[in-house]
C-alpha cells in the first residue's frame, strides 16, 4: 500500500519555526520527484517548494525562498520543509506530492496533510 504521511505541522508565533517530514512508503521514493504543497482556507493548492529524484534541483515559491529549506533522505524515504521566519500567511494544510515526471501540478501520490497555523 502506498503511503505518504506528513508530520510536524501544529500552532506557532509569527517568527517561529517549524519542521515537517513527509514519510513515503510502498513505492521506491528515490525514483520520484517530490513537492509541499499547501492549502490556505479558501483558497487553492499552492505549491511551496519541490525537490528532484536526486535532490540537485530544488525550487522555491517566492513568497517563501530564504524561509524555507526542503531536503530529502532517500535512504529513510523521508522529506523535510524547514520552516524558519513564519508569518501567519503560511497558515495552511501542508502536504506531500510523489511524482514519477513531475510532483507538480500533477503527482503520481498525495499524502493527507497537516496543518500549520501561524498566529499570535
Amino acid at each position: 500500500e502506498v503511503q505518504l504521511v506528513e508530520s510536524g505541522g501544529g500552532l506557532v508565533q509569527p517568527g517561529g519555526s517549524l519542521r515537517l517530514s513527509c514519510g513515503a512508503s510502498g513505492f521506491t521514493f528515490g525514483m520520484f520527484h517530490m513537492s509541499w504543497v499547501r492549502q490556505a482556507p479558501g483558497k487553492g493548492p499552492e505549491r511551496v517548494s519541490s525537490i528532484d529524484r536526486g535532490g540537485g534541483s530544488i525550487y522555491y515559491a517566492d513568497s517563501v525562498k530564504g524561509r524555507f529549506t526542503i531536503s530529502r533522505d532517500n535512504a529513510k524515504a523521508t522529506m523535510y520543509l524547514q520552516m524558519n521566519s513564519l508569518k501567519p500567511e503560511d497558515t495552511g494544510v501542508y502536504y506531500c506530492a510523489a511524482g514519477l515526471a513531475s510532483s507538480w501540478p500533477d503527482n503520481n501520490y498525495r499524502g493527507q496533510g497537516t496543518q500549520v497555523t501561524v498566529s499570535s
